[in-house]
């Protein structure tokens, strides 16, 4: 997987990553690359996302079934610049702009050779323990999973190609087109990225529920039809199911619930239409409370949504045209030293005004 370097440092410079090395503990600390084998690419890393999943680990050290166990690089939301190719690769050369994606899969099981390469239980992702990540002066990863960007689209959009798959593939199965009204729960960076992919796939209305106003706010100025500002009250979901159907003005087709709470879940169960559909997208919660009977008689499909697949062709497509614009999502942004990697973990783990925070190295 994934091994730091800096992208113009001199023969014999260390690479450098940022570790977690404990409890809400950052260090920037040399990072050993591994050797390039044939198929694989050397990559100067120019700009990491943060993640709420690396802010998770951060905290906790612990995000579902996953723990950390040793110290190891964080991030996956990345792009480069290519700098050194193996021998048995084509279609890159150095200087190439790319985006990468982070998850290999095994190609053994026969969940890959099916193609659903995104839930294979052997997969290697950057900064999922126990494999590194890629918030590093440079990693090795590869080719296959490199993608040339466009000339007009920037180094920092490439990055967010990462977590605009996780829309796509939402979207993709969900199968929005422009005959599916469309609700997001949640207004955090994986909602906001939700909204603009089914507005891209044709939605026609879509309406945005959150509980902080300056989120929707955010979804307004994207694009949302209409936003609803919710309770974390669970006794509040009659209510706001009769809101969120006034708004939407017609019937929810499929509901994206982008939070994962019990709460999330069981409005997105309760206002979808008999026969739609509700895409889990965010895992909020490991167990949830939520009223499956009365779904169920509606035969409402529930869909599970993790990680993608084949996404980032798409992805850079619906950039490069400007059917899709991310760059509004980019709030804060910080170079790599060790004071700003710990400033710019504190900004997305405090919320308020920070949407996405990014690195550029």
């Amino acid at each position: 997987m994934s091994k730091g370097g800096k992208s113009d440092q001199e023969e014999g410079e260390e690479n450098m990553a940022a570790w977690l090395v404990g409890l809400n503990t950052l260090k920037i600390q040399p990072f050993k690359l591994p050797p390039l084998g044939p198929h694989d690419v050397r990559v100067g890393m120019k700009a990491v996302g943060i993640c709420g999943s690396d802010v998770h680990f951060l905290k906790a050290l612990r995000l579902a079934d996953y723990v950390v166990k040793e110290p190891m690089v964080i991030g996956h939301e990345c792009a480069g610049i290519i700098e050194e190719t193996g021998s048995e690769v084509k279609d890159l050369v150095p200087g190439d702009r790319v985006t990468l994606e982070p998850g290999i899969g095994c190609w053994r099981c026969d969940l890959c050779k099916e193609g659903r390469y995104n839930i294979c239980p052997d997969m290697k992702f950057f900064g999922l323990p126990p494999f590194h990540g890629s918030l590093a002066r440079q990693i090795v990863h590869p080719a296959y999973l490199c993608f040339k960007l466009p000339d007009n689209v920037s180094l920092e959009e490439g990055a967010l190609c990462e977590p605009l798959s996780v829309a796509v593939h939402a979207c993709r199965r969900g199968n929005i087109s422009p005959e599916t009204n469309v609700l997001v729960m949640g207004a955090g960076p994986i909602g906001l990225v939700t909204l603009l992919a089914a507005r891209a796939f044709g939605a026609p209305r879509i309406v945005t529920v959150d509980v902080d106003g300056n989120r929707l706010s955010v979804a307004k100025e994207l694009g949302a039809d209409g936003v609803v500002e919710a309770s974390t009250n669970m006794q509040d979901i009659p209510k706001e199911v009769e809101t969120i159907c006034n708004m939407m003005g017609a019937k929810v087709d499929v509901s994206f619930d982008c939070a994962g709470l019990s709460k999330t879940m069981s409005t997105a169960l309760s206002v979808t239409r008999a026969g739609g559909k509700v895409c889990l997208v965010g895992l909020g919660h490991n167990e949830m409370t939520v009223p499956l009977t009365p779904a169920a008689a509606r035969e409402v499909d529930v869909i599970g949504v993790f990680r993608y697949k084949n996404t980032w062709p798409l992805c850079i497509e619906l950039l490069r045209s400007g059917k899709i614009d991310v760059k509004p999502l980019i709030t804060h942004r910080f170079g790599f030293s060790q004071k700003e990697i710990e400033e710019a973990f504190e900004t997305s783990a405090g919320g308020g005004s920070a949407i996405k925070v990014m690195f550029n190295l």
